[in-house]
């Protein structure tokens, strides 16, 4: 089993025939960075009919029973997430709807402050706000995943106590391998692990330690020490591949709606757009060099088996589902 914590292709026949190539049996994608509710459902729409226009390819998954069966029938599954609450606005009410809709991972915020809790970029967090509350309680009762990949440190590690239900980063490296805003603390890992949590190793190169030059090596070795840190039963991949997008998406990711300015993010004045993928990790075609560089690295087979897809379908099973109410 091959999964994918976390991707925002530009989407296309050539990259669901990557995926078939590369055995990719589930991605999660994303499909809100900063849209509204009734924009969200027009990029479901959208996944609608690439559904439909590329069926021996991809289908919609909303458990890890779709996930078994399309991997049992050659197919990749496709999981919707969102990295902002945005499209559930000011409305609790819209967290069960999303999930009826199909989305499975939310997280609470992007880079920025949002109604529910502290994005990395702010210069402090005051953590998990009155409305982030009751928005994880909703959250973890119809079965939507907290994800606090951009939050800051405070609001992760409130989210990590608040939740009843293990929450998931599904896509950061941890900072004690490359110090990066976006990258989370032994204490958050520590935490998350703890917990039950799941964290997706980013491939994205402002992640990587060495940025585009990232060594196979160095990243084996930072899943290595981060199992040790976290327990290998909590870790898994979340590429954060971008391929094919124009520089024109990653101005949307940044700067949305919410200022004239131009933010560069992770980026700089000099090099704003996507960076280059590291040459060992293009394209869904190369998981296999995954699997092979854990495998010289030492790890065993089940353990790789884990780190590739098993843990997350694991979690998946775990956490889709309605909570069950203890009598």
């Amino acid at each position: 089993m091959r999964i994918d914590g976390l991707q925002y292709c530009n989407w296309s026949g050539e990259i669901f025939q990557q995926m078939a190539e590369g055995q990719v049996d589930c991605v999660h994608v994303t499909i809100a960075y900063h849209e509204n509710f009734r924009e969200m459902v027009a990029v479901i729409e959208s996944w609608n009919r690439m559904f439909e226009y590329f069926a021996d390819r991809i289908v919609h998954a909303s458990t890890a029973n779709d996930v078994r069966k399309a991997k049992a029938d050659g197919k990749t599954a496709i999981i919707f997430g969102f990295q902002n609450p945005s499209p559930i606005e000011d409305d609790i009410g819209l967290v069960e709807i999303v999930h009826q809709l199909g989305v499975r991972f939310m997280q609470l915020s992007y880079n920025n402050q949002s109604l529910m809790a502290t994005g990395c970029y702010e210069s402090s967090d005051p953590g998990i706000t009155r409305m982030g509350r009751e928005v994880i309680r909703e959250m973890n009762r119809v079965g939507l995943v907290v994800d606090m990949s951009h939050s800051a440190e405070r609001s992760t590690i409130e989210a990590i106590e608040i939740s009843e239900r293990p929450i998931a980063i599904t896509h950061a490296n941890p900072n004690f391998w490359y110090s990066a805003k976006r990258n989370k603390s032994r204490e958050v890992l520590q935490a998350l692990g703890a917990s039950g949590g799941m964290l997706g190793f980013s491939m994205y190169p402002h992640h990587l330690k060495g940025g585009s030059a990232c060594s196979l090596e160095s990243f084996c070795q930072m899943i290595a020490d981060t199992a040790d840190l976290m327990g290998l039963d909590h870790i898994g991949l979340g590429s954060d591949l971008c391929q094919n997008q124009p520089d024109t998406v990653v101005e949307w990711m940044r700067s949305g709606r919410w200022t004239k300015s131009v933010d560069f993010g992770e980026g700089t004045k000099d090099q704003p757009g996507f960076p280059k993928q590291p040459d060992w990790f293009v394209d869904n075609r190369h998981f296999g060099n995954l699997e092979q560089g854990l495998q010289r690295h030492g790890f065993q087979d089940a353990e790789i088996k884990q780190i590739m897809g098993g843990n997350w379908l694991r979690f998946f099973d775990e956490s889709f589902r309605m909570q069950k109410v203890s009598s």
